[in-house]
């Protein structure tokens, strides 16, 4: 069912192959499991996405790309799935980090929530006011940041798995009914 739906919205293998802006990375961008809509990949691209979701400034989505690549797991699900974080998210979803952070390492410097709000940045600046700003956040968002992310990868790879598994149940079912057998 799951695989149904969402296939009305998916370009097909070939048209994505042909596209003018695959085309150019060649057979890189090619493996199935990018592209189609399995239980395993798909799990494994919501894993990414909720993963790199968490990665501060305009890296999530590219960070998303490179290891869904890396992995094999499908490509737009995890690009996707990066936009769980947005302006109304991410500082809550930081917050929770440093203070998660805070119980693992016992250290609490005491920061109010207004001083996890991402500083104003851009393409040319980034790369600098980012590494400056998680360093003002010290050592409870550096440790709760990525525990943060693996624990939300994690979940987001058994919630899809679980749901998948339930909904081919209830498909299986409601076949048997329509036949007039039960499972």
């Amino acid at each position: 069912m799951p695989k149904k739906y969402f296939r009305k919205f998916l370009p097909d293998h070939e048209t994505i192959r042909q596209s003018r802006w695959v085309r150019p990375f060649g057979a890189l961008l090619h493996h199935h499991n990018l592209w189609h809509l399995n239980r395993r990949s798909v799990a494994g691209g919501v894993a990414i996405g909720m993963f790199c979701g968490l990665i501060p400034g305009p890296l999530q989505m590219i960070g998303a790309a490179l290891l869904a690549v890396l992995f094999r797991v499908n490509l737009p699900v995890a690009v996707f799935t990066t936009l769980y974080t947005n302006p109304f998210t991410i500082v809550p979803l930081y917050v929770l980090a440093y203070e998660l952070g805070a119980f693992v390492t016992g250290h609490h410097d005491g920061l109010s929530s207004a001083h996890f709000a991402l500083p104003e940045m851009n393409w040319n600046n980034w790369h600098t006011v980012l590494p400056d700003w998680v360093i003002s956040l010290g050592k409870p968002f550096a440790v709760g940041l990525p525990l943060l992310a693996l624990s939300l990868a994690i979940a987001g790879y058994f919630v899809v798995r679980v749901l998948w598994y339930a909904a081919v149940v209830w498909e299986w079912r409601r076949r048997a009914a329509r036949r007039g057998k039960t499972l």
